[in-house]
């Protein structure tokens, strides 16, 4: 329940944001209408494209560094 009602809490604060922000830039009631509905669209297309790109990242990070330990020379000492 808490879950869900974080959810839409933050929700509420990103339209509020958008409708604020373009009402302050424009004056207009209906482009920071326009703004509150198309900011929560945008991001349920945009953030999974940022997920999988991020995922990516770490993945290739993780490969280098497996990498660099698999070369990287073994301390011997000899006498």
């Amino acid at each position: 329940m808490v879950t869900a009602a974080r959810t839409i809490s933050q929700i509420v604060v990103h339209m509020a944001v958008a409708f604020v922000t373009l009402y302050v830039v424009t004056g207009s009631i209906a482009f920071g209408g326009l703004a509150a509905i198309l900011e929560p669209i945008c991001n349920v297309i945009v953030m999974p494209l940022h997920d999988k790109l991020w995922k990516r990242i770490r993945e290739r990070v993780g490969a280098q560094r497996a990498g660099a330990q698999r070369t990287s020379p073994t301390a011997s000492v000899t006498a």
